[in-house]
């Protein structure tokens, strides 16, 4: 039986793209909380950033996945946890084609990946735990949609802010998100100013 509960809509466009702007590695000098590490994008250079629609399945059974893209919105971050299920692949290559063509934002998995030859062509952005030749099946057992799930000991909550790049994940909730963004983008700033100085007086150093 699937469970299917109503989306969550947190974040306004203008904090969206605001972060848009930080790197994950920025926000992980304020906080541990959110940080994903174990999982790794399928090609660099990754951007990724929106906001969270969860689904959850049962091991084999992954047709609640149909379920899910059929609900998602442009800018939409699908995060799937498997339930520990790393042998199974619970996305691959038609399921990326209807994630482009809903204008999906990415695709999260603490699972498996297949075709990934074809998926690191893509102009999606994807991070995964690995790659697998077995899949999960389509039986309608169960699943869940816009409920809370684990990956990598991060709980994401639906709505929940997504961002992507070369260093890994990070998972902002909305009552995080003004204090954390402040942070991050005074930061940033510093060091972008940081950065142009050292390297107007070693232009050397660059490849």
């Amino acid at each position: 039986m699937f469970h299917i509960a109503p989306r969550r809509d947190s974040f306004s466009q203008a904090q969206i793209d605001l972060f848009a702007g930080l790197a994950t590695s920025t926000l992980g000098h304020f906080s541990d909380f959110g940080a994903i590490a174990s999982l790794e994008p399928l090609h660099r250079p990754v951007r990724l950033v929106g906001t969270a629609l969860t689904v959850r399945i049962p091991h084999v059974d992954g047709a609640i996945i149909r379920e899910a893209l059929t609900l998602a919105r442009p800018g939409d971050v699908l995060v799937i946890d498997v339930s520990g299920d790393h042998r199974r692949a619970c996305w691959g290559e038609f399921r990326a084609y209807a994630a482009l063509t809903k204008g999906l934002a990415g695709v999260v998995t603490n699972g498996a990946v297949t075709d990934r030859e074809t998926l690191s062509r893509l102009r999606l952005p994807m991070f995964a735990a690995g790659t697998s030749p077995l899949t999960t099946r389509s039986l309608s057992l169960e699943g869940e949609i816009n409920t809370p799930v684990s990956i990598d000991g991060v709980t994401v909550t639906p709505g929940d802010l997504v961002l992507g790049d070369d260093d890994g994940l990070f998972v902002v909730p909305p009552h995080r998100a003004d204090e954390l963004a402040e942070k991050a983008l005074a930061k940033q700033q510093d060091e972008t100013r940081r950065r142009e100085a050292m390297l107007a007086e070693h232009p050397e150093w660059l490849r």
